[in-house]
C-alpha cells in the first residue's frame, strides 16, 4: 500500500497543471498516495486549493486547512514545503511525522524579499523558522549550503537532494555557439536578495570599460527603480519583465554568460539551466551558489557586496575569449551532475517518506 502523504506548500498553483510540473505531481502519484495543500484556482483529487487572498490570509487559514485534511486524509507523513508551513502543521498533525524541506535561507524571506516593512518580522520569523527546524521530525535539504543552514541549530539532515525541475527546454537540443559579442543575462525576480543594486552599480562599471557589452534583464519584482534607471541611463541594456519558461533557454543562448549577483540563494535552479546551456556563470560567493560554480573552472566567484568584484569578473570573462570557452565547455560538462528526473526524484521521496513512516 502507498503511503499518504501531505504536501503542505507556500505556491500558488493553476489548474490544470501545465505539463512540466505535472510531470513531478504525477511521478510522486506513483510512489505515494499525493494530496497537496496550497494557493490556487481550480481543484482535482491531488489538489487542495484556496483562492490566493495574500500571505497573511493563507497562514492564518492553514491549520486550520491542515487540520481538515489531517482528519480526511490521515497522512503518514506531512511535506512542510517551508519552516512556517511545519509551525501551522505541528499542532494539527495527530499522528502524522512532519518532514521539513530546506530551499533556502529562511532568515531571507522577512530581510531581503518584498516590502522593506517585512524586515519588521525579522526578530519573529528567525527564532520560528529555527524552532521549526528543531522540531521537525525529519529535515531534507537541497544542498551543502542548506544543509550547513540546519547543521547551525543543531540537526543533522535526513536527506540532501535536489528537487525535480523539468530541464527539457534546455537539453532538447545542443547549445547554440557562444556570440560573437560580449553579453551578460540576469534571470531572477528584482528583489533584494537577488541584489539588484549590486548588479546595476556592477554595469555601469561594466558598461564604461567595455561598452560594447550587452546586457538583458529579465524579472520583476519590488526593485524595479534601479532597473528602468540603468536601462535609460545605459545604452546596450535590455529589460524585459517576463518571458515564457521555454524562451528562457534562447535568452541563455544569446548570452555569453549568466550573472547572478545575489546575496543569498538556496541551490540556483538558473545556473543548472545556464551549465545545460554551454553557459559560464559569474556567481556571489553567498549562498549555495559555489555549491555549483566552482571558481576559475565552470564560472566565476565574486564578492556581492562589492560592485567592482562584480565587474571585474564578468570583465575578466568577457575580455577573454578563450577563458570563457573554457569556462563555457567546463559548465556544460557539469550540467547532468544538477538534472533530476521526475521518476528519480520521487523514489528518492518515497524512499525519505518510508525511512520516517
Amino acid at each position: 500500500m502507498k503511503r499518504r502523504v501531505l504536501f503542505v506548500s507556500p505556491s500558488t498553483y493553476r489548474l490544470p497543471l501545465d505539463p512540466a510540473l505535472a510531470r513531478k505531481w504525477d511521478a510522486l502519484g506513483e510512489e505515494l498516495d499525493v494530496r497537496v495543500l496550497a494557493s490556487g484556482d481550480g481543484g482535482e483529487a491531488m489538489f487542495r486549493l484556496d483562492p490566493d487572498h495574500g500571505l497573511a490570509a493563507y497562514y492564518a487559514r492553514l491549520p486550520y486547512r491542515i487540520r481538515r485534511e489531517v482528519r480526511a486524509f490521515d497522512p503518514d507523513v506531512i511535506v512542510a514545503q517551508s519552516p512556517y508551513e511545519a509551525l501551522a502543521a505541528r499542532p494539527v498533525r495527530g499522528r502524522a511525522k512532519v518532514l521539513l524541506e530546506i530551499h533556502g535561507d529562511w532568515d531571507t524571506a522577512s530581510r531581503l524579499y518584498g516590502s522593506r516593512a517585512r524586515m519588521l518580522l525579522e526578530p519573529v520569523s528567525r527564532p520560528l523558522a529555527r524552532s521549526a527546524v528543531r522540531h521537525a521530525d525529519a529535515v531534507r535539504t537541497l544542498s551543502p549550503y542548506t544543509s550547513g543552514l540546519v547543521r547551525a541549530v543543531g540537526v543533522e539532515p535526513a536527506a540532501e537532494f535536489t528537487a525535480y525541475f523539468d530541464e527539457s527546454a534546455f537539453t532538447s537540443r545542443p547549445p547554440a555557439p557562444l556570440p560573437p559579442e560580449p553579453s551578460a543575462l540576469f534571470v531572477g525576480v528584482l528583489e533584494r536578495y537577488k541584489n539588484v543594486a549590486g548588479l546595476v552599480a556592477a554595469w555601469r562599471i561594466v558598461a564604461r570599460e567595455l561598452p560594447e557589452a550587452r546586457l538583458r534583464i529579465v524579472g520583476t519584482g519590488h526593485e524595479t527603480e534601479p532597473v528602468g534607471a540603468l536601462v535609460a541611463d545605459v545604452p546596450g541594456v535590455e529589460w524585459t519583465e517576463r518571458v515564457p519558461q521555454s524562451e528562457v533557454a534562447d535568452a541563455l543562448d544569446a548570452a555569453s554568460l549568466l550573472l547572478l549577483p545575489s546575496h543569498s540563494e538556496g541551490l540556483p535552479r538558473i545556473v543548472m539551466e545556464s551549465f545545460a546551456r554551454g553557459r559560464p556563470v559569474v556567481g556571489a560567493r553567498a549562498g549555495g551558489i559555489p555549491d555549483i560554480v566552482r571558481d576559475g573552472e565552470n564560472g566565476i566567484l565574486v564578492d556581492p557586496r562589492d560592485p567592482y568584484s562584480i565587474a571585474g569578473g564578468v570583465l575578466r570573462v568577457l575580455r577573454d575569449r578563450a577563458l570563457l570557452e573554457r569556462l563555457a565547455a567546463a559548465a556544460q560538462a557539469d550540467a547532468p551532475r544538477w538534472l533530476e528526473t521526475p521518476e528519480g526524484f520521487a523514489a528518492k521521496m518515497r524512499q525519505l517518506v518510508e525511512e520516517l513512516a
